[in-house]
């Protein structure tokens, strides 16, 4: 077939499901065509060495890739984000019908909302099928963020985007959901059930690996002898990291638990502020580390700590620190509501508590400790397994073959 991929993310951005989906389908004998931008998430800058401009095109790995200029930002700013997400969608509108516009079918990385108009066109005016990837749950997304307009702009907001949503989930010829849950929701909000299928992320399975532990990577991480839990990501508003650093704090004998966190972002400084104030001295922040040296840290730590507030949208959320962390062959702990918690207490591969209750996790902490070195060799065991089976990228590229084809043969039909 001749496929379209349609992501306003791409490599080289840390947003793998694209890039491994157009590779792999070149690699199954399948002609791929990918409409992107240039590159700038997650820092908002165009990364060195590219320089917009209207026509251009590459070739990488088999697959054909054209970039069309954008608005370069990924702040706080909710009229900049705006003006981000819909200067693609313009963009790749206008290069969609030349670039793509004799394709098979078009598959569809779907976040932000706005990278589906450029397939709505392709729909409109050439009947062209397409399959979305629903990566988050739209308006909740952005009504969710401290970004949001209030007040009577702020639902009318809400209204237009829910209305929004609606149609694209109608227009899909397929819908690949990352959730059960979210399954349900999109359901509720227009999608054909017969049409939609939960097809897990998968990691980046070039870094996530499972890795032997290093006198290097212990070092690296301040290991000392006791059950070490790290947090490894984004440390935001939804990340609950707070929740983590009370938890810590709490133990009655800290000497049984370290925590620590690897990464940053805009709750990093406050988490710091309220560990020295908790005079927490079995917390450590390691700061931002290079991508490439995860699976070293992650070996070298005993579990993975996943944890999110406790926002609706979130029940139909698996975040991806939970499938990197998995592919490494690591327990974890998880403080994240809805279906990670139930996949990871289903599956055996760690532990889970509900989500903003600092107590709970304290006492998952206590438990992690607690856990004999032959269950948490066989938990490590499990969660390896798990990814293999159910979220690799072969078994999420085979789900997402499948979809795109059937998505074809009845566009052809109904052309």
């Amino acid at each position: 077939m001749k496929i379209g991929i349609v992501s306003q993310w791409y490599a080289p951005e840390p947003v793998v499901i694209p890039g491994n989906l157009a590779e792999d389908l070149v690699t199954r004998g399948h002609e791929v065509r990918v409409l992107t931008g240039f590159p700038n998430y997650p820092e908002g800058k165009i990364y060195p060495g590219y320089q917009q401009r209207w026509n251009d095109r590459s070739r990488e790995a088999g697959v054909s890739i054209r970039r069309v200029p954008l608005y370069a930002n990924h702040d706080s700013s909710a009229v900049r984000r705006a003006a981000n997400y819909l200067s693609y969608a313009a963009t790749s509108t206008l290069a969609a019908l030349r670039f793509l516009g004799d394709v098979d079918v078009v598959y569809v990385y779907l976040t932000p909302a706005t990278v589906f108009a450029a397939p709505a066109l392709l729909k409109a005016l050439r009947g062209i099928p397409t399959v979305i990837h629903v990566q988050d749950i739209w308006p909740e997304s952005v009504t969710s963020s401290a970004m949001a307009p209030s007040g009577r702009v702020g639902r009318t907001a809400e209204r237009t985007l829910h209305a929004v949503m609606r149609r694209i989930y109608r227009a899909a010829a397929g819908i690949a959901v990352i959730a059960p849950t979210m399954r349900d929701m999109v359901v509720d909000r227009g999608a054909d059930p017969r049409r939609t299928r939960v097809i897990l992320n998968w990691a980046d399975e070039n870094l996530f690996r499972p890795v032997s532990s290093t006198p290097e990577a212990r070092r690296d991480i301040g290991y000392r002898d006791r059950c070490t839990i790290m947090y490894a990501g984004t440390m935001g508003p939804f990340q609950n990291i707070e929740s983590a650093v009370r938890a810590a704090a709490s133990l009655s004998d800290r000497d049984e638990v370290d925590l620590v966190l690897a990464g940053s972002g805009t709750a990093e400084q406050s988490a710091r502020d309220l560990a020295a104030e908790l005079g927490a001295d079995n917390i450590r922040f390691l700061g931002r580390r290079p991508i490439a040296d995860m699976a070293a840290l992650y070996g070298a730590a005993d579990f993975q700590l996943v944890s999110l507030r406790d926002v609706p949208i979130f029940q139909g959320t698996i975040p991806s620190k939970l499938q990197s962390a998995l592919a490494c062959g690591s327990p974890v702990v998880v403080s994240v509501p809805g279906d990670c918690a139930e996949l990871v207490e289903t599956n055996g591969v760690g532990l889970a508590c509900p989500p903003d209750n600092w107590r709970l996790l304290a006492d998952r902490f206590h438990q992690a400790a607690k856990l004999p070195a032959d269950e948490r060799a066989e938990m490590a065991q499990r969660a390896h397994s798990v990814y293999q089976t159910r979220m690799s990228r072969q078994a999420g590229i085979d789900q997402l073959e499948d979809m795109l084809i059937e998505a074809a043969v009845t566009g052809r039909r109904e052309r």
